[in-house]
């Protein structure tokens, strides 16, 4: 009786409405507000996909913020919808539709965080919902599990996808840069698990739920962090060979990491700039994006901020890389040169390295996604069971 009468107050014909790309037609100028600008350029369409949005939902956002309506108000609604879409009533969801949805407003959450410069109770919140969000749809899918490791630094968070080919040829770290983090970096995770590779997709000192909730910020002994995460990992593995990978500002972390410690057996730089912004040999430092890269090293002066950044130099004169080596860059990257990328390849030792430049890649090939994931999983993989022949 009481289904019978939910399918009677159902209606026939259901609408969901998607209003961004005509508002965007009507908008030809763009949105007024400098924040709205820097966020549409900031983030294309290709990069929101990229860090999790699906493509519709970035559609929208995009649509719908130029036509003049906040950033965040925009993404914050996209989540609820989401969450409750207008068509949900037509059909009880499976637990593979909600886990959809869940990592969709998670993605959406995550986005409404971006343009967000300091670090306050806000944006804490923001982020801790969408962290549980995530946590629950990694429930459904089980295709990955929190990891919290003590390092001896502090605690770092990440999700650990576990090989699904039975034995694991090894375990590969994964981490984003200034923006972009682990949660963001899930299809790159399944990837990697899909070839026989464990892969923790990796919230680095100052970065995501490692710095927001744990309170582990990057300073002058990050390394030192790194150094802790791996112990803990090769009690895990039993010493299993170990891969690095790091996008954007994360490929100088990698590569400077390489040259630190002699258990990562292979580093891939993804879009990593020679020297961090702001530091010699860098590219001269943008105030927003440096003030992103502040917020990394907690409350801390401008210069103390710059000093820490200074450490992540993957071409210090201490440094050098002599595992094999793979450097992936966007001919068209806006943030690194291919003069720069070509630098940071040539600089290293490696005697098994390789470089490929997507002509048209922007930066870290956000716009190549699928032959990216694919580049980097088949290369670590084949990198790690090399080691265990």
């Amino acid at each position: 009786m009481g289904s019978e009468g939910n399918r009677k107050t159902t209606p026939a014909v259901i609408t969901h409405a998607f209003c961004g790309r005509s508002a965007a037609a009507l908008a030809p100028e763009g949105p007024s507000s400098p924040e709205a600008q820097a966020a549409l350029r900031q983030f294309s369409l290709e990069r929101m996909m990229g860090y999790g949005l699906h493509h519709a939902d970035a559609i929208e956002l995009r649509g719908r913020v130029t036509a003049g309506e906040a950033w965040q108000a925009v993404a914050t609604d996209l989540a609820a919808i989401c969450l409750a879409p207008p068509e949900a009533p037509a059909a009880p969801a499976s637990a593979a539709t909600y886990a959809n949805r869940l990592y969709r407003a998670s993605a959406l959450l995550r986005m409404s965080q971006m343009m967000m410069l300091a670090e306050d109770d806000e944006r804490r919140e923001i982020f801790a919902r969408a962290a549980d969000v995530y946590r629950e749809a990694a429930i459904l899918t089980d295709d990955r599990e929190q990891l919290v490791v003590e390092t001896g630094e502090g605690p770092l968070a990440g999700w650990f996808y576990r090989s699904q080919n039975g034995a694991s040829l090894g375990c590969a770290v994964v981490i984003g840069g200034v923006e972009g983090w682990a949660m963001d970096f899930g299809a790159l995770g399944l990837e990697l698990a899909r070839r026989g590779v464990d892969a923790l997709v990796l919230d680095g000192p100052g970065q995501g739920e490692s710095r927001m909730v744990h309170h582990h910020y990057l300073t002058k002994s990050w390394v030192r962090s790194y150094r802790g995460l791996f112990d803990a990992l090769c009690a895990r593995t039993g010493g299993a060979p170990l891969a690095f990978v790091g996008n954007s500002m994360g490929g100088a972390v990698a590569m400077r990491l390489a040259s630190q410690d002699p258990r990562i057996v292979a580093c891939c730089d993804n879009g990593g700039p020679r020297a961090p912004r702001g530091s010699p040999g860098g590219a001269p430092a943008n105030t927003s994006f440096f003030r992103k890269m502040m917020a990394h090293c907690g409350d801390v002066s401008e210069e103390a901020a710059a000093e820490i950044w200074r450490t992540v130099n993957p071409m210090a004169p201490d440094a050098s890389v002599t595992c094999p080596l793979l450097v992936v860059h966007g001919g068209l990257d806006p943030l690194v040169s291919t003069d720069d990328a070509r630098s940071v390849f040539d600089w290293a030792s490696s005697t098994d390295k390789q470089m490929v430049i997507y002509s048209d890649g922007d930066h870290c090939v956000y716009n190549h996604s699928d032959d990216k994931h694919n580049l980097i999983s088949d290369w670590v993989s084949h990198r790690l069971a090399a080691r265990l022949t």
